[in-house]
């Protein structure tokens, strides 16, 4: 296994040290995670401090096992290319990461508010509607209380099965993402499209699988998942953003497709 380069040891570290201190201060998850856009809690920030937030305590493998895919690929990656191409690639990976996912995210809301059209219900309404915590909605026997929530969906007329649609679209607008999973498919991208022959062993699997074949193996698993988790396509989500691992891989593919068109580093493509 290579040494761990400088710039993968320092976001190791900033890793890291989001994590606890998304344990001990309890507002550091919503502020550093990634809120959909029209969501009263998204800050202009959230795209770039998601990719240094993970998945709270008791979920500890979600941080381990990025971080554990940023030593071994980051770390090969780095020594070839240096720090200041590494991190350029990084942060637009996750970058790119989270664009696929509130675009995916956009289409799913609005194609479930569509279903809704026919309720009388303003774009104010809404809005609020999408930002209501609905866990505070109901009493303990499951009646809904008294207060703007009821009076918009009883003048609305609304159905359970409305109410049902309109709670998948709230559960959507407000269910953060968090994670470097972006940035790291890119890595992964990065590392077969340089490496394609490298060997890779994988956990339950004996039997080692080249880059090659095993990056778009997982990305097809993604795809998969994330459209059979989907509402546009499928149903059953597994609680797992897998736009964003798929943005991220797009993201890196795309960097690598046009660094080795343009002989951004020509070192690297004899």
């Amino acid at each position: 296994m290579m040494k761990m380069t400088e710039t993968v040891k320092q976001l190791l570290i900033i890793n890291i040290i989001f994590f606890i201190g998304s344990q001990v201060a309890a507002l550091a998850y919503p502020m550093f995670s990634l809120y959909y856009p029209e969501n009263d809690m998204f800050r202009i920030w959230q795209p770039l401090t998601s990719m240094f937030m993970h998945a709270p305590l008791p979920n500890l493998m979600h941080i381990v096992f990025n971080m554990f895919g940023l030593v071994m690929f980051g770390s090969s990656l780095e020594h070839f290319w240096g720090a200041k191409k590494f991190i350029f690639f990084y942060i637009s990976c996750g970058l790119g990461a989270a664009l696929l996912h509130i675009g995916v995210s956009y289409l799913q809301i609005h194609s479930i508010l569509g279903e809704l059209s026919s309720l009388n219900i303003s774009p104010s309404e809404m809005h609020l509607l999408l930002n209501t915590d609905f866990s505070t909605v109901f009493d303990a026997s499951g009646q809904m209380n008294p207060g703007k929530v009821k009076t918009i969906l009883d003048n609305a007329q609304c159905t359970q099965e409305q109410f049902n649609i309109l709670a998948s679209a709230v559960r959507e607008f407000q269910t953060p993402s968090v994670g470097a999973s972006g940035a790291i498919y890119g890595l992964l991208t990065a590392f077969a499209f340089m490496f394609p022959n490298a060997e890779l062993g994988i956990m339950f699997i004996p039997i080692p699988i080249k880059a090659k074949y095993f990056v778009p193996g997982i990305i097809a698993v993604d795809l998969f998942l994330g459209l059979k988790g989907n509402s546009l396509f499928g149903s059953g989500g597994t609680g797992v953003a897998h736009f964003a691992h798929i943005g991220g891989a797009l993201t890196g593919f795309l960097m690598m497709w046009i660094w080795k068109k343009n002989q951004f580093d020509k070192n690297r493509w004899d």
